[in-house]
Order: C-alpha cells, then structure tokens, then sequence
C-alpha cells in the first residue's frame, strides 16, 4: 500500500505540469545540417546516419522534474533505438514501429538551473538505418511548465541591427565602418555600410566561400517585387562601373535592384574596412561601394551603382547581422562594428560614437538571444547561440571615440 501511495503522488505531481509539444521541424541537425530532411509538414525524415544528432533548444524557467518523450513513426515490426541527453543524464529507448505515429518515452530529467536547455537525440542504429520519422519532442512535469521554444518552422536567428544618429545639420557623402567577424558560421553576412538605398559587407556563403558585397535597390516597386522583370525601366538601378574581378547582377526576392560581389576569404578575426559614397545629381544618386583588400594593402571598388529618382546624399545609415538560412541558427554569430566615420558634403569627418538597437520579428517573442553592447571599444551585435538574457529594443549604446579619422586613397576607376 506504501508503494502505491507513493506512485500515486509521483503521477499527482507529474501532471500538474502542462504537456509541451515542440514540432520537430524546430530542431537542429549537427554535424551535418544536411543528414536528414527538415520540413515545416513533416517533421523530420531521412534520418540514417548516426553520426548525426538531432537537438532541440528551450528556455526552461521552472526548476524541477521533466518527462520526455519522441513521437515517431516507423513502419510495422521496423525498429529503431535511441538516446536522449539533457544536461549529464542519458536514457535509452527502444521502439518497433506500428506503422503509425506512436510516442516513446525517456524517462524523467532533472532540471537544476533555469536557462536554456538541449534536448539532443542521438541514433543508437547502424549506419543506413532509418531512426524513424520523428514528430515531436513532448515535454510534461513541472518543468515544462513556462517553458520558451520557438515553436516556429523558421529556425534562424533573430537578425539585429544597430542604428546610427547622423549629423541633421549637413549632408552626408561618405559613410565607412570596420567589421571584425568573432563567430561566423555559414549563412552569415555582416553588413557594415546601410543606408537607405542599399548595404554593403560581408558573407559566409559555404564552407570554401566567402564574399563581399555591395547592393543598391531600385526605386517605385523595386523596394518590394520579387523580381526586376516587375519593375519599370525607368525605375531600375544602373550600373555605371565595377572593379577588377568584381561580379555585377540584379537580384531580387527581398525587393530588387544592382548585386556586386568579390569572392574573398576574408578571415575571422581580421578587421574589413568599407566605405559607401553618395554623388547626387537631378534625379538620381551615384553610389559607390570601395572596400580595402588586406593583401593588396589598397581599396578595391566593388561597383557604382545609378540609383533613378534618388537625387539625395547618404541618410539612413545603419549596419545588421543576419542568419539567412536558418539549418544553423541555432549557431553563435557574433561581430564588432567600428570605428564608424561620416564625411559631409562639404569634406568634415565626423565620428558616430552612438548608436541603438533593434532586430527583426522573430527577435520579438520566438527567439530571444539576441544582442547589442559595446566591447573593446566597438560596437557587438550577436545572435544565436540560445544564449541566455537578452538586448531590449531601442536601447542606445555610446562608445569611446577614436578621434582618428580614415586615410582614404580611393582608386580612379572609369565607366565600364
């Protein structure tokens, strides 16, 4: 009778938690992102190579005792066997498939400091072997209870910017800034030059590629098509000149207008140095984007773009760091942003010491590492990582001047 009473109130104060379902299709695959297949409909498929582990990332606010289980489906009389780790304690579970979705259970975890927590699922199977279709991690007990994940099928990070207070009192014609990559993983640009037509920085493309970029959208519906086909002529960026090895195209699907590219292994660690140029005249403005090739000790032009019904100098002014796929977003990115300089119109070199935070929808409430500060006397901005605390939006930061304005010696390029 003892034990009964015991079990009793063991399943009492189980249940006072609300069960939690987090999709699969928000876990993360690691080593390899591409081991499996990750679909917002159906979960997680593919899963044969044990080298791969899946993991799911919550905050947990309440401290206590959690059960966890893996709905999955496996063919009839299929197996699978698998392993779940949360903090330092593993559990084992053997499934046989039915042929329809089923759960398997873990067992109990103690949860002992409130923060971020990875539930990561390993395959105990033989190489080839199909893990099963995974459905859902399910999370119940007291610890469950408040617990933050993001439950949507976009897995990246929050992308987060810093704004810059210009001088209100003259035009702007040059705007250059510093990046230096800290964490970097692929999917990564770090735009150093923003304004209000165009940015300019640079991006992990792959694991053997890297490039800078310089872009300028185009005026009426560029600012929204998806495709320049949808634009009017008149309104379409030119193109009036690009730099050795530069590559020059339009682009679209987040508005549309001139892409400029240079494949470079920019280094993690390593200071970018880029400088945006603003040449109004009439009705339209000359863009320029130079950046300053660390090995050749000299600025490079990527391109000069023709922006039509601008006739403006540099406004705008603003840098980011974005998570633009999504299968590592569960990843650190971090980068510092300075020293920041502006030129005016009339040859003055000003210094932006200022600047304020911000980030994009998913920063709202879905994810919420992410952050601004200053370090080393630059600006940060970082993302990913699920690391705890967080940056509130609109929040200003200053950090100490350098009073060492840019030495530029600027190639003279000619139209071509």
């Amino acid at each position: 009778m003892r034990c009964l009473v015991l079990f009793l109130t063991v399943m009492c104060l189980t249940s006072l938690g609300a069960e939690l379902r987090i999709p699969a299709f928000t876990a993360y695959l690691d080593p390899d992102w591409r081991g499996a297949n990750v679909n917002g409909k159906t979960g997680i498929t593919g899963w044969t190579n044990p080298k791969n582990t899946v993991s799911w990332f919550g905050e947990i606010k309440t401290l206590g005792n959690v059960n966890a289980s893996i709905a999955l489906t496996l063919p009839k009389d299929a197996k699978s066997s698998l392993r779940l780790t949360v903090g330092d304690k593993s559990y084992e579970a053997n499934a046989v498939g039915t042929g329809e979705i089923a759960t398997l259970g873990f067992g109990e975890f103690n949860i002992k400091e409130a923060g971020y927590v990875r539930f990561q699922l390993t395959s105990l199977n033989a190489a080839g072997h199909n893990a099963g279709n995974l459905d859902a991690l399910i999370l119940d007990g007291p610890a469950a209870e408040g617990a933050h994940f993001n439950m949507l099928s976009r897995r990246n990070a929050a992308s987060v910017h810093l704004a810059y207070k210009q001088p209100d009192d003259k035009p702007i014609a040059m705007f250059y800034n510093e990046v230096t990559g800290v964490e970097d993983p692929v999917a990564t640009y770090y735009m150093a030059c923003g304004f209000s037509r165009g940015y300019f920085g640079m991006q992990v493309n792959s694991l053997k590629e890297r490039r800078i970029i310089f872009s300028v959208w185009d005026s009426g519906a560029g600012g929204s098509a998806n495709n320049q086909k949808d634009v009017k002529i008149e309104d379409r960026v030119q193109l009036i000149t690009r730099g050795d090895g530069v590559e020059a195209s339009v682009f679209g699907g987040e508005g549309t207008g001139g892409h400029s590219h240079f494949i470079y292994p920019w280094k993690t660690g390593s200071i970018q140095k880029f400088l945006v140029t603003a040449k109004p005249e009439g009705t339209h403005t000359d863009y320029s984007g130079y950046w300053f090739h660390p090995e050749q000790n000299k600025w490079l032009l990527l391109a000069t773009f023709r922006a039509p019904k601008d006739g403006k100098w540099l406004r705008g002014l603003y840098s980011f760091s974005e998570d633009f796929d999504g299968s590592s977003g569960h990843v650190l990115r971090k980068a510092l942003y300075g020293p920041q300089w502006v030129q005016t119109s009339d040859g003055q070199w000003r210094e932006q010491l200022t600047a304020s935070f911000s980030h994009d929808g998913t920063g709202k409430a879905d994810r919420l590492d992410r952050f601004m500060g200053v370090e080393n006397g630059r600006f940060f901005l970082s993302h990913g990582g699920f690391v705890s605390g967080f940056t509130k939006y609109g929040e200003v930061f200053t950090r100490p001047g350098t009073e060492k304005p840019p030495v530029l010696d600027l190639p003279v390029v000619t139209p071509k």
